[in-house]
């Protein structure tokens, strides 16, 4: 296998993981800024009150996107198995 192969498969996995990560970090940051805003304005200084929005928030985005999620990832998956020929005989 070549290192642009290599370089190849590499790219497009960590392109997967900021792709299928995306969703859940936005949602986690978006709901993390909206609680400490609410925090300074209410003058609450708990630090483990943006935990529980954050966590339902999380919830809520793996059961609307965790189908594409899991699609994308077997698709990734079955693409690498499916040339893995490809792979061995290009040494």
């Amino acid at each position: 296998m070549s290192e642009n192969v290599v370089i190849d498969i590499a790219r497009e996995a960590v392109f997967l993981i900021i792709k299928v990560a995306a969703p859940i970090l936005l949602v986690s940051l978006t709901v993390g800024l909206i609680v400490s805003i609410l925090q300074t304005v209410t003058s609450i200084q708990e630090q483990t009150l943006t935990f529980v929005p954050k966590l339902i928030a999380i919830l809520l985005v793996v059961l609307l996107f965790g189908n594409w999620m899991l699609t994308s990832i077997k698709e990734f998956m079955i693409d690498l198995y499916s040339n893995f020929a490809y792979y061995i005989n290009a040494l």
